[in-house]
Order: structure tokens, then sequence, then C-alpha cells
């Protein structure tokens, strides 16, 4: 297993992208790493955009970021909310702060966006909010993923094999 005691929560929030959130947790759970879901509450239920109800195990409030060696904000209309509290720009800001492992895909370019954390870094996203990285001061490339150090960023859910396999190298480096 090659993530064998590494740490990485997901943010959550409802509306999230469900394979967005699903793919990624249980990819990285495979190869051995840890994974946590975080949310505002613990023990809750989020519901994602199609549906899937998923729980989150801890609240942003029992989280030892330093704990992490990872952070994964999946997509949807989640993002628009997650960007919204302090305490997830703080856990972004201290992930890239410390390089470690930051995953965004499709709309979760708005919680990086809204951490300040763009500037200069190479990325991708849904097309839809291509001008807003442009904006944050990133470099937009069209790629089903693209790696900049410890920045993992995809485009939607038909990228998700080459976004797992990317996060999963990222991880074991």
């Amino acid at each position: 297993m090659r993530l064998k005691d590494k740490k990485v929560l997901t943010v959550i929030e409802h509306d999230f992208e469900d394979s967005e959130l699903i793919y990624p947790h249980y990819r990285l759970r495979e190869e051995g790493a840890i994974t946590h879901i975080v949310g505002r509450e613990s023990e809750k239920t989020y519901i994602g955009k199609n549906g899937v109800p998923v729980e989150s195990d801890l609240s942003f409030d029992q989280i030892q970021i330093q704990e992490y060696d990872g952070i994964l904000v999946p997509g949807g209309w989640a993002p628009d909310k997650l960007r919204r509290y302090d305490q997830v720009l703080d856990m972004v800001t201290y992930m890239h702060e410390n390089k470690r492992m930051i995953g965004q895909i499709c709309h979760a370019g708005w919680v990086l966006i809204s951490a300040d954390i763009l500037k200069g870094m190479e990325v991708t996203s849904t097309p839809g909010i291509k001008h807003d990285m442009i904006n944050a001061g990133a470099e937009w490339h069209n790629e089903e993923v693209v790696v900049d150090g410890h920045l993992v960023s995809s485009r939607r859910p038909p990228d998700l094999p080459a976004y797992g396999r990317a996060l999963v190298d990222k991880l074991s480096e």
C-alpha cells in the first residue's frame, strides 16, 4: 500500500459533486491512506447534487490540520459554500504554506481563489471558472489533470481516473 500512514481530509458541504467526493476518497483509502470527511458538523449527513448521502466523520473544529498530509476539495456547488468558512480557508492556506498536497476538481477552484493561493500556480478546473482562476493569478490549462508542486487539479468527473492517479502519486512522493 503506497499511502500507508498518510492522512487526508476531504471537506464537505451540501450539493457536492457526488463522484468528485466519493471516487478520490475511496481511491486514497484503497492505497492505505487514512481518510476523514470533514464538515461544519461531525456525524452529519450531507447530500450531494445527485442525491448521494455522505456522513461527515469530524467537524472543522475537531481538526488538527498539522496532522494531515493532504486536503481534498470536491466540486459541485459545495465550493461556493465552503469558501465562506474561514476554517476551510485556513486549512487550505496551511496546506499551501507547508507544501502539503491540495487536491481540487471542477468548481473547487473557488475555494483556492478565496484562500488567495493561486498566484503563479498552474491549474485546471471546469471551464466555467477558467476566468475566475486566471483573474486570481493562475495559469489555466485545459487538461484532465495538472500538477504544480503540491497542487493537484482536475476538470470534471470524466477526468477522475487521471485525478486519482495523480493524487496517489503526489502523496506517495
